[in-house]
């Protein structure tokens, strides 16, 4: 392409400079733009590409009645000069855009603007070759308001493709714009008409607010207000409170208002009426954007009445806000692993019972004849409670100690001693004791417990003892 077709923007963008005026038209204040679109885009010749349609769309927001920024996407879908190496090219120009709206003095209704710009284009030439490079750009546009929020759009802009070399690039779009919210411009009320008879006094116009007082509706207004044609005070929100007496005057239509023009805030939680879900919340309480008392850890009770602030999700809990505790131990029953303890059972961290520990025994005293190792059948209810005792706890073991008085020498009442003990432990395995948890030792007469000088201290002292004790956990 020759360089003179990217005069065009040039000379398009002047042009609009000399014919623009000082005003706007309806391009509105902080309004959100959309703007669809589509068009031709032409390559540079060296750049080997065919010029081709051009599809895209912008966003935008008119940051004040003259200035917009805009985010542009365009796409090409065409094909290479030279088939037989990359047949099939795409390219896609991503941009953002400064604009700066005019307006015709002869109609107001069109808008030309002018823009300038800077973002990226990516070319990939099928199979497999693919660049993304930086881009200017600037032009120019035209803007025709069909309605108040829909225009119809026209532009050309020179794009520069600024990396490794230089391309020229043209584009030309045709779309639409459509503008969302936004601040309208404040329109001034027509001036009052007066009637003057060159014969006639002037009309009288007592409240000085520039309607004649036969034509006014409101001939008391206080001097220095806005009026309309029929000489009352302004309400251009329409909420029943004049402007100069608006302390709100924007407020939405159809809203409730106080004394001052503002939304009524009946339960003074900062959310107006209108928007507040729950409109009778109790003074002071804090609330979130919907006016209801906050629930900062969604238990389902509101924070001024929340005692537990802080219950993990999904807990369980009482009106009070706290995590339940079914049992009364303590531990709170997304805690408690042991949720149905006794009550008064003291519990660990878990909410489980406290683990116990108890001593139990018990004691063997068997007595002999002199001179014999024979068990008495009187001792068969003491041998089976030992038994039993030793089958209810399996971990114990015993020691059956064996003694005698002191008729007889020392070294045959060892002997002897030993044999009673043996005896008695043979009784214990005969009722299904291990005998390897048991050990019969024969003491002899060393350890007498009771006066070998007597009768009764030598019957006392003929004897098998044994204490067996377990640790129980409860």
């Amino acid at each position: 392409m020759k360089r003179r077709t990217y005069y065009i923007p040039l000379l398009f963008v002047f042009s609009l400079v000399i014919i623009s005026g000082n005003s706007f038209a309806e391009n509105r204040l902080g309004s959100i733009t959309l703007s669809p679109h589509l068009g031709g885009y032409i390559f540079e010749g060296n750049q080997g590409i065919n010029s081709a349609p051009v599809y895209g769309t912008g966003i935008g927001v008119n940051l004040t009645e003259r200035l917009g920024v805009e985010g542009v996407f365009d796409w090409v879908d065409t094909d290479s000069k030279a088939p037989d190496k990359n047949p099939d090219v795409e390219a896609s120009v991503c941009r953002l855009d400064g604009l700066y709206h005019f307006k015709l003095d002869a109609n107001e209704d069109l808008v030309p603007y002018l823009s300038i710009g800077a973002g990226a284009i990516h070319i990939n030439k099928n199979p497999g070759n693919t660049g993304t490079e930086m881009a200017a750009n600037y032009g120019g546009g035209i803007k025709y308001f069909i309605t108040k929020s829909l225009a119809a759009r026209g532009e050309i802009r020179h794009i520069i493709d600024v990396e490794d070399a230089v391309y020229n690039n043209l584009i030309y779009t045709f779309g639409l714009t459509y503008l969302i919210g936004g601040k309208d411009k404040d329109v001034a009320p027509p001036p009052a008409l007066t009637l003057i008879q060159t014969a006639a006094p002037a009309p009288l116009d007592s409240d000085g607010d520039g309607v004649i007082d036969d034509l006014d509706k409101c001939p008391g207004t206080s001097m220095g207000v806005s009026v309309d044609s029929r000489g009352c005070p302004l309400d251009i929100d329409r909420d029943g409170v004049y402007d100069y007496l608006d302390k709100c005057p924007g407020t939405p239509a159809g809203i409730m208002v106080d004394g001052d023009g503002c939304p009524l805030d009946g339960d003074g939680d900062g959310v107006y009426d209108s928007k507040d879900k729950c409109p009778d919340t109790p003074m002071g309480t804090l609330v979130d954007n919907n006016g209801c008392p906050k629930d900062s850890d969604g238990d389902g009770v509101y924070d001024n009445m929340d005692k537990c602030p802080d219950t993990p999700s999904g807990a369980l809990v009482d009106t009070s806000g706290c995590p339940l505790d079914s049992d009364r131990d303590g531990v709170f029953d997304y805690l408690d692993k042991c949720p149905d303890t006794p009550k008064d059972i003291q519990v660990d961290t878990n909410g489980c019972p406290v683990p116990i520990k108890e001593k139990v025994s018990i004691e063997l005293n068997v007595e002999f004849e002199t001179n014999s190792a024979v068990v008495k059948n009187t001792f068969d209810e003491q041998i089976q409670k030992v038994s039993d005792f030793l089958m209810a706890y399996p971990g114990t073991t015993a020691e059956i100690e064996g003694h005698t008085d002191n008729v007889g020498s020392d070294q045959y009442n060892l002997k002897l001693s030993k044999k009673r003990a043996e005896s008695v432990m043979q009784h214990l395995i005969n009722k299904g004791i291990d005998p390897s948890r048991m050990k019969a030792v024969g003491y002899g007469q060393t350890r007498p417990v009771a006066d070998n000088s007597t009768k009764e201290g030598r019957d006392r002292n003929r004897r098998v003892v044994a204490v067996i004790s377990a640790i129980v956990i409860k």
